[in-house]
């Protein structure tokens, strides 16, 4: 299933900005996979950045492409399972998540010898997919990245 239809409260779209704050991490000669669509403009802002991406309105858990990261900001209700299938898939991501996620036992099981955090000094901020409103949440949120191979395992970031 595709998530774009979901309640509202799990469609939050990043802005360009603070996908830009991440660029240098990203390699440019690598094909991203961008699963999340909510409005589609992330293709967008990655091109826009000069990154080669795929970014569908398909079903995360049926459709895998051929791609070299994944990079995007997941339903947070469902990050279990989307964590679940990209451990399986075993392929280089950064994928925006709570900060407490750290705090997760299923996570650290998972991911605790492997996982890389860039911390933004200023809170991420998203937009609601209807566009009603920004939206700023009381917690904060890390681009946590998975066999990304940077230089340092915590990386903070204006």
């Amino acid at each position: 299933m595709s998530f774009t239809n979901d309640n509202l409260t799990d469609n939050f779209i990043t802005d360009k900005r603070d996908w830009e704050r991440i660029k240098e991490y990203i390699p440019k000669d690598k094909k991203i996979w961008s699963p999340f669509y909510c409005d589609g403009k992330q293709k967008e802002y990655f091109a826009d950045m000069g990154f080669d991406i795929i970014h569908e309105d398909r079903d995360f858990f049926s459709y895998t492409p051929d791609y070299d990261i994944c990079i995007d900001n997941p339903p947070f209700s469902k990050k279990k399972e989307i964590l679940k299938k990209l451990k399986e898939i075993d392929k280089p991501f950064i994928l925006i998540c709570p900060s407490m996620m750290l705090s997760y036992k299923y996570f650290q099981e998972d991911f605790k010898n492997e996982i890389q955090v860039i911390i933004p000094s200023k809170r991420i901020n998203f937009r609601r997919l209807d566009h009603t409103k920004n939206y700023t949440p009381p917690f904060a949120a890390f681009y946590f990245c998975y066999k990304m191979n940077l230089p340092k395992d915590l990386i903070f970031i204006d």
